[in-house]
């Protein structure tokens, strides 16, 4: 195990309260009520039962109505997170050691793989964020505008950094995970989360892989286009690797020009940011709009998005509110443990967005005469309800 602790982690795992030597292997169980705090096991068992009953819903939708998109973004996000992850967590066996030191580190939960270093809820959050914005945006109709994948796939990357910023500007404060500030590729900083993840991991990861979702598997599934298991396997592969690509490619402005300057790599970053939102919030209001006054267009239902993202947000606010004397009596951004607090503006923000989102959906009228609906979309018509 010792050759396993890098520096830098075992610092930061020190500082979270466990010790890296002591570890499990690949994967290690531990009682949830003997965490660091009560919040641990309760954003675990929000996370995970989100990502198995996303799961189920794939499954079913698949076998009643063919449809495989819920399951290729499902096991397409898993196989994102198992290329992108184990490098970040192991520099050294992966040999890129002298390029990337370690960023992060999370803290031990009920169930760990990776000798600590992956919880399950976090092999769990990428199909259950993705599938949340996901839906939310296939719900508003935005992958059926003229240039729909690529305007869908900005329109995901948006409403999953609304969703993700929620989370994401509190795990520091309640040591859910530590930053290393001191790593160059977690600077500049936004409050007590770097602005590379604001961007690169709430954003454009999940807009790289909504679009060769809806390129590879959702377009054809729109079209009336049947796949076999065989065909579903390899387009879901390699998805995942070009999505990771596309996580690489899609912040080059920021990591190349901005290289030498958190300046401009922040100024850079934050533009990036600016234009997915500009284009993504005029497209969802845009189909958002028509969907309530055009009778002709397709409707399509995903009930469990729709009640599970109000849950994510009740237990959210539940947790914000828990945190925040904590963080009302901070000063110099960090609480009297020394643990750094988020931005409370850019999260309120995220919570009205991503309340929008969800209460749109809701205002769209289900019902519509099925001899005036398009043939390639009957099939939605009838999903669940």
């Amino acid at each position: 195990m010792s050759d396993l602790c890098a520096t830098t982690f075992e610092q930061l795992a020190t500082r979270l309260g466990f010790s890296c030597e002591e570890a499990g292997g690949i994967v290690e169980f531990r009682n949830p009520f003997g965490l660091e705090n009560w919040t641990l096991p309760v954003l675990e068992l929000t996370i995970v039962v989100g990502a198995v009953l996303a799961l189920v819903y794939a499954i079913l939708r698949l076998r009643r109505y063919g449809d495989p998109t819920n399951l290729v973004v499902w096991f397409g996000a898993t196989a994102y997170l198992f290329i992108i992850e184990p490098p970040l967590y192991f520099p050294a066996q992966f040999g890129i050691d002298e390029h990337v030191d370690t960023m992060f580190a999370h803290n031990v939960f009920t169930v760990d793989f990776m000798w600590g270093r992956l919880p399950l809820y976090i092999v769990a959050i990428y199909p259950f964020m993705a599938t949340i914005a996901f839906e939310i945006v296939r719900m508003l109709g935005v992958f059926r505008l003229r240039y729909g994948v690529i305007v869908g796939a900005m329109a995901v990357g948006f409403v999953h950094h609304a969703f993700y910023e929620i989370f994401d500007h509190l795990g520091p404060q309640l040591r859910w995970w530590e930053w290393s500030i001191d790593n160059s590729m977690n600077q500049p900083m936004f409050d007590s989360v770097p602005l590379p993840s604001v961007v690169v991991f709430a954003a454009l990861w999940p807009m790289s892989l909504a679009l060769c979702v809806q390129w590879f598997v959702g377009r054809h599934v729109d079209a009336g286009r049947r796949f076999s298991g065989f065909e579903l396997v390899g387009r879901t592969i390699v998805i995942g690797v070009l999505a990771s690509v596309g996580t690489f490619l899609l912040p080059i402005p920021a990591t190349v020009l901005g290289a030498n300057s958190d300046t401009v790599r922040g100024f850079l970053y934050a533009a990036e940011l600016i234009v997915v939102s500009v284009v993504a919030v005029w497209a969802l209001v845009a189909q958002w709009r028509r969907q309530r006054s055009d009778a002709t267009a397709p409707r399509y239902t995903n009930r469990f998005v729709q009640i599970y993202a109000i849950i994510y947000l009740a237990v959210f606010v539940l947790l914000w509110a828990t945190a925040l004397p904590d963080f009302l009596d901070a000063t110099d951004g960090a609480t009297d443990n020394g643990d750094p607090i988020g931005s409370p503006w850019y999260t309120l923000a995220c919570f009205v967005i991503a309340i929008l989102c969800v209460v749109a959906t809701f205002t769209i009228p289900r019902e519509e005469r099925a001899d005036r609906t398009p043939p390639a979309s009957r099939e939605e018509h009838l999903a669940p309800r």
